[in-house]
């Protein structure tokens, strides 16, 4: 059976899983973390989670596919050790937070404004961290980071990218480690997730109605990529992220907060 969902969350859900799959598409970057809290503007921060998790084990299935044999080994082995401890210290953010929603959605609003300011920055903090060379504590530190994020909102790609890009990996290992890594990451989850019973039988078939609509969105994506240029899309996405974790922090409508 169903959840009994407002209608308002079918609206946010259609747009965030399309996302999902134009971003696993390739195109637009990072937009597939704006999924997570705009469906949490309508249900809670937990089920929104559960219910990206089984679309982004979907998603990963058919590009690891590809990418089985191009990653760096050294790279996985330094960030997956730090993204299980990741994993537990988010499972156990969730778990204390479980019946004060708030906190959960100030978490996930404050992560969502500190993404969009990662990617506004990320020219200059790139530019900085390129002439250094990461070593393994590092990628341990920031796996802890990424695993975290990633367990709270499916947002763990900055932390990650921080260790990897200063190696200067080619664009195919680069995106093969990040598609590997984050394989394992989202398979991960799905014990915490089910331990914390988030992973309800209501949820999963609210996933499988939806799951169509990934595929539709990596199609939309792969014409995105051949049309397009991305930039006034990530800008359009990065405001409505901006503006979607500013509503999660504020626990109201934006409107109705600067008509007060």
């Amino acid at each position: 059976m169903l959840p009994d969902y407002p209608s308002a969350f079918w609206i946010s859900a259609v747009s965030a899983v399309t996302l999902v799959g134009i971003a696993k598409a390739g195109f637009g970057g990072g937009v597939g973390i704006v999924a997570t809290p705009l469906m949490a503007l309508t249900i809670p921060v937990g089920d929104a989670a559960a219910l990206m998790l089984p679309l982004l084990i979907i998603c990963d299935f058919f590009a690891i596919r590809h990418y089985r044999n191009r990653f760096h080994v050294t790279s996985i082995r330094r960030l997956l050790p730090g993204a299980v401890v990741g994993i537990g210290i988010g499972a156990l953010f969730f778990g204390y937070f479980s019946g004060n929603e708030r906190v959960l959605q100030v978490g996930l609003g404050v992560l969502s404004v500190v993404f969009v300011v990662y990617q506004l920055s990320r020219a200059v903090l790139m530019g900085a961290l390129l002439h250094r060379q990461p070593g393994a504590a590092e990628g341990v530190g920031m796996g802890v980071v990424a695993g975290f994020t990633s367990t709270l909102a499916h947002a763990g790609g900055p932390p990650a990218a921080i260790y990897l890009l200063p190696q200067r990996l080619n664009r195919e290992l680069f995106v093969g480690t990040t598609v590997v890594f984050f394989a394992v990451v989202n398979l991960i989850k799905l014990a915490p997730y089910a331990a914390l019973g988030l992973l309800r039988t209501g949820n999963l078939m609210t996933t499988m109605l939806l799951a169509p609509l990934a595929y539709v969105g990596v199609r939309l994506g792969i014409a995105l990529n051949k049309r397009f240029t991305e930039t006034w899309f990530n800008r359009l996405i990065y405001t409505i992220l901006f503006f979607t974790g500013v509503q999660l922090i504020l626990g109201r409508s934006l409107l109705l907060w600067f008509l007060q």
